[in-house]
């Protein structure tokens, strides 16, 4: 689907900048790049969409690519400057929070289907993914921070590049692209509000209870090559992963997780 020749009117009621472009090798590294050059230019709030990425990335370095017009891929520049040091771990999972909260309300009326957050912020419908994201600081600055996310929207179960993937045409489902990132931004803006005054308990809240991983045992493959396992029974206050193996709680600040059931 190419750009709307309408642009994205609801999502630009909420971003004082919406830049949609073609295509383009990766979102996020536009945006840190402009951002670094002229951060006036790109306020709080302020996007770059499209649907043709050619070089997307990922958490741990991974990439990926998308067939043109199948997937959605934006960045949002978050200005953290009053978001308090130790609350700023907390920026990534609210991203994932409010990304599931906007693809909630595309499947809204429309079945059984819903949205969960996979710690630590991936979009999970019906089981598999439908939205990664990544969060970047951009460099030499305490204050911005760019947030990447990959929306499979159009593309067929065919051309989904793994089995544990998911899309909205795959599901059977629409989506109304600019609804998405309105809500999306809608969501973020007030959970980095939160942050802002310090209100970091509505935000482990409102993680807490949209992440299906909290009550699920589960495999993680940490930084370090080594293999926790264990049930992952909360978030701490710093928006850690607690699992607990036996007696012993371990708090996960990164690392790959597998439900294992």
């Amino acid at each position: 689907m190419p750009i709307p020749e309408s642009g994205y009117p609801a999502t630009a009621a909420v971003s004082p900048r919406v830049q949609a472009v073609e295509t383009t090798a990766s979102t996020n590294a536009d945006v840190v790049a402009a951002v670094t050059a002229d951060p006036a230019e790109w306020p709080h709030l302020s996007l770059l969409v499209t649907d043709d990425q050619r070089a997307g990335r990922g958490r741990l370095d991974r990439s990926w690519t998308t067939p043109p017009g199948t997937a959605l891929a934006a960045s949002v520049v978050l200005d953290v400057a009053e978001v308090p040091v130790e609350a700023r771990g907390w920026i990534p999972l609210a991203a994932g929070a409010a990304m599931t909260r906007a693809v909630r309300g595309q499947l809204k009326g429309h079945g059984a289907s819903t949205a969960e957050l996979k710690w630590p912020n991936d979009v999970l419908v019906d089981g598999g993914k439908i939205c990664g994201i990544l969060a970047e600081a951009v460099p030499g600055t305490f204050e911005k921070v760019v947030v990447g996310s990959g929306v499979n929207t159009r593309m067929s179960r065919a051309d989904l590049p793994v089995t544990t993937a998911t899309s909205f045409a795959a599901i059977g489902r629409d989506c109304d692209d600019d609804r998405l990132l309105a809500d999306y931004l809608s969501v973020l803006s007030s959970l980095v509000d939160d942050l802002r005054r310090g209100d970091v308990e509505r935000v482990r809240r409102e993680v807490a209870d949209l992440c299906v991983t909290v009550g699920k045992d589960v495999e993680v493959s940490l930084p370090d090559g080594t293999t926790l396992q264990g049930t992952a029974t909360g978030l701490d206050a710093a928006g850690r992963l607690v699992v607990t193996s036996g007696t012993v709680e371990t708090a996960v600040s990164a690392g790959d997780v597998v439900h294992v059931r």
